[in-house]
């Protein structure tokens, strides 16, 4: 809970204002608060656009940030083109990934298990904080 609406609830408490003085004052607050405002635990499940990763770091003695936005859309288009690509030149990629050490196979890559992978990637935040640095992974 936010301090001003913390001291509208107080003055209520106390008698000060009426409790429609108070919805009024509340609802001004939300309309006040900027989207961006908003944590993504906030967001409703199922609703994520992007993919976030967001990293602060020093090197050198100097810091750094990385912010990369990837719109989920982007993936599910990359996978419908993935069907489209022929069979041996998946499976010549599939050798090539295996070769650079990647265990992957784009053979088994389908629409229908990126939503789930979407519809879990909505509920994961992942975060690793370091001496050095932070990185933080989530949708929104």
């Amino acid at each position: 809970m936010n301090e001003q609406r913390k001291d509208i609830l107080d003055m209520l408490a106390e008698g000060k204002i009426t409790a429609e003085e108070a919805e009024r004052l509340i609802a001004a607050l939300e309309r006040a608060q900027p989207p961006a405002a908003a944590s993504p635990a906030a967001r409703p499940k199922g609703k994520a656009k992007y993919l976030r990763v967001v990293m602060e770091f020093l090197e050198d003695g100097e810091s750094g940030r990385l912010n990369v936005r990837v719109p989920l859309q982007l993936l599910r288009a990359g996978v419908q083109l993935a069907a489209l690509i022929p069979p041996q030149a998946l499976q010549r990629a599939n050798a090539e990934l295996s070769k650079s050490g990647v265990p992957f196979d784009l053979t088994q890559l389908k629409p229908e298990h990126l939503e789930a992978l979407v519809e879990h990637l909505d509920e994961a935040v992942v975060e690793l904080e370091q001496s050095d640095g932070h990185l933080r992974v989530f949708c929104e």
